[in-house]
């Protein structure tokens, strides 16, 4: 009994590949160079590389700035935990909030707001200012 494959393979024609037409061309390998990237050898590549591989050479906008948000409706549900914390603070009837103590940057118009909110942040958008101060609010811009 062989204890190797060289051996075990000693003298036949096709080395267990089957037909001898079956490991003919690049197909038996899935194709030449970066051939399937992204479908069938895309484990592959994302393990080699540590990652997918976008657009031409792999190339990512460096000049793409991140910003954290928040939605106003989120924020008006948080006030009772944000005042506990000591992030929030009431003064007479409204409640101030800077979005800067929270780690955000920027605050968005979905939700409703059922609060009288001061909140003081770097940036709001055009539907949150609008919901803020319909209830009273202030929008104040850092």
């Amino acid at each position: 009994m062989p204890t190797n494959k060289r051996s075990k393979y000693r003298g036949s024609r096709t080395c267990g590949g089957g037909t001898h037409k079956n490991r003919r061309g690049a197909g038996n390998r899935g194709g030449r160079g970066r051939a399937g990237i992204n479908a069938h050898h895309f484990v592959k590549w994302y393990l080699e590389f540590g990652g997918p591989v976008f657009g031409k050479d792999g190339f990512v906008n460096q000049s793409q700035i991140t910003v954290t948000t928040m939605d106003i409706g989120v924020i008006d549900q948080l006030v009772p935990s944000l005042l506990a914390q000591g992030i929030a603070k009431k003064e007479g009837d409204a409640i101030m909030i800077n979005t800067a103590d929270m780690g955000i940057e920027k605050v968005l118009g979905s939700g409703r707001v059922t609060k009288k909110l001061n909140i003081s942040s770097q940036a709001f958008s055009s539907q949150a200012k609008v919901k803020i101060e319909k209830m009273g609010g202030k929008a104040l811009v850092i």
